[in-house]
């Protein structure tokens, strides 16, 4: 188990890439603003935020892990199996002191352990009670995910604890509840914990499981084979456990008559966050990045500023950290980092494009075109789909997104990359198909 001190309270900075210069009449400034969280190793960051830490331990943490438990997880046999060794693993990779509870999911939720509507507190002796009452778990029933995230909900805010985290593995459909049902559980728990959500088989639908993920500012993948899923539960429980700081929010101040277009994050996945703005005080917006460990992510900041005269500079954005006090009000983090507008007449300064911002426009125009392609495929469109999927390639191979490259060959034949040519292998296997669209929002970093 890893040992954590007030001292790894990670720092933060911020960097700002961008070309500021705009032509005459230019409007649109773009920025990849890149937030690094570093291991602390200070005293001034623990201090920065006292409330949130307990001496002498990691950042007290609350985990529920939530297992699907539906009748369908019974084919093959072997499912349920693999889904109650995976949650074993995580149990065991629960750091001393967490809270934790195991919930069985099917068209209502059930307490595995501990029961009670409470929490248990991770050690030696609970670890091994959550593993005998797993043994326990059997399949039958449908799927009602929102329900399970109700239950989490309740159980996670049952203790006064920083970081608070779901697993959600499924199977199958949300069969059990109307979408409108699942998107008002979402909107009750966002904002309240981060969840992983895992499809195991190929019998679920990509697009509930990224939209859990998503909402809850979590991760989302495909264990195609559910030999692998506990290798993914104790890879997925390490990362929680390695988170610091919970709540944090990107901060955008703009000055007056400046529009922000939009806000997403880019990198380690395309994150639309524009939509999520909290107002945050005068020409100031909140967008939500969730907890944050030993990491570092991308994010892409356009803002439309007022017309002004060649030679005129300005400050077109302030971009800050600051996560919530128990007050309601907010604790800047310390790091930010200034966006800027220069008009000239230097056509050469004006008209070039900031390599960050080529790559990461380039990373979110190929999540989109996958997206699109696998739908045109499904519709039956095959040459709407090749050209869709055609220009993944040719994005995938110019930004060197190898793995985005591999997954895209086994969906299309590729005949020349660099053009984004292809042809749609006639036979597709599902769990490709799948993999590539769950996994189409990952991106790789700009080549420093």
């Amino acid at each position: 188990m890893a040992n954590f001190s007030k001292s790894n309270v990670p720092q933060f900075s911020v960097d700002v890439y961008q070309n500021e210069y705009l032509p005459e009449g230019g409007r649109e400034v773009n920025a990849i603003v890149t937030v690094s969280a570093t291991g602390g190793g200070t005293i001034g960051s623990a201090v920065a935020a006292p409330h949130l830490y307990t001496p002498g331990q990691g950042p007290d943490a609350a985990v529920a892990i939530m297992v699907d438990c539906s009748g369908s997880m019974d084919y093959p046999p072997t499912k349920m199996r693999n889904a109650r060794d995976a949650t074993a693993a995580a149990v065991d990779t629960l750091r001393d002191g967490v809270h934790f509870a195991v919930i069985g999911g099917t068209h209502v939720a059930k307490e595995v352990y501990p029961g009670g509507g409470r929490l248990a507190v991770a050690d030696a002796t609970t670890r091994e009670q959550a593993k005998q009452a797993l043994r326990k778990l059997s399949a039958g029933g449908g799927t009602a995910i929102g329900t399970w995230l109700q239950l989490a909900d309740r159980l996670l805010s049952s203790a006064d604890v920083t970081i608070r985290h779901g697993i959600l593995l499924t199977d199958g459909r949300n069969e059990h509840e109307s979408p409108e049902d699942l998107k008002a559980a979402l909107d009750s728990c966002a904002g309240r914990f981060t969840c992983d959500a895992r499809g195991v088989g190929t019998d679920w639908e990509v697009s509930e499981v990224t939209g859990i993920a998503s909402a809850l500012l979590g991760t989302a993948d495909i264990v195609a084979d559910p030999a692998g899923l506990a290798a993914d539960f104790t890879q997925m429980m390490e990362t929680a456990m390695g988170k610091e700081v919970a709540d944090v929010s990107l901060r955008v101040w703009t000055p007056v008559g400046t529009t922000i277009k939009f806000v997403k994050q880019v990198a380690p996945t395309v994150e639309e966050l524009t939509d999520r703005r909290t107002e945050a005080g005068p020409r100031a917006g909140d967008y939500p990045t969730g907890s944050w460990g030993d990491e570092s992510r991308d994010y892409h900041v356009c803002v439309e500023v007022p017309v002004a005269n060649l030679g005129q500079e300005m400050l077109a954005a302030r971009v800050s950290l600051v996560i919530p006090q128990p007050d309601g009000s907010a604790q800047n983090l310390g790091a930010q980092g200034l966006v800027r507008a220069v008009w000239t007449d230097d056509m050469v300064a004006s008209t070039s494009i900031n390599p960050q911002v080529a790559h990461y426009t380039g990373q979110a125009e190929l999540a989109q075109v996958i997206q699109q392609g696998l739908d045109l495929r499904k519709a039956g469109d095959m040459d709407g789909a090749t050209a869709k999927l055609g220009r993944a390639v040719q994005l995938a191979s110019a930004s060197g997104n190898a793995d985005t490259a591999k997954l895209l060959a086994k969906v299309v034949d590729v005949v020349d990359a660099a053009t984004g040519t292809v042809r749609l292998k006639a036979k597709v296997e599902e769990a490709d198909e799948m993999t590539l669209e769950t996994r189409s929002t990952k991106t790789v970093r700009v080549k420093k």
